[in-house]
């Protein structure tokens, strides 16, 4: 099993958390494995941006995104160097540290960030 460690969520995750994940299985699947309701409105297609992750550590372990991952990326709030989109990153070996965005797109355009 990999360690995942997240960072504070005020909402979905407000103290951190410590997961173990199957080698194998997603970012959002190993969240969402552990009761960690992150977005994920395409059903986890990368059809959309709601699953964005920044990887604050262990980024370079992962499989280097494709091309159409990148593409939504481009359209995620807050956007960073070592963002993924948690639908397919998927968790190897290496311990990873995580932090959910405040924000997704749909909260932006909703009007509910603020």
């Amino acid at each position: 099993m990999t360690q995942i460690v997240v960072l504070p969520h005020v909402e979905l995750c407000p103290d951190g958390a410590v997961l173990e994940a199957a080698p194998g299985m997603t970012i959002c699947d190993s969240l969402l494995a552990n009761g960690i309701e992150i977005e994920h409105a395409c059903e986890k297609s990368c059809a959309c941006t709601t699953c964005h992750v920044i990887v604050r550590e262990g980024y370079n372990s992962l499989e280097a995104a494709e091309e159409l991952e990148d593409d939504l990326l481009d359209r995620a709030w807050g956007l960073e160097p070592t963002s993924r989109l948690s639908c397919q990153a998927v968790v190897r070996e290496t311990p990873l540290t995580v932090e959910i965005p405040k924000y997704t797109i749909n909260m932006v355009s909703e009007g509910k960030h603020g």
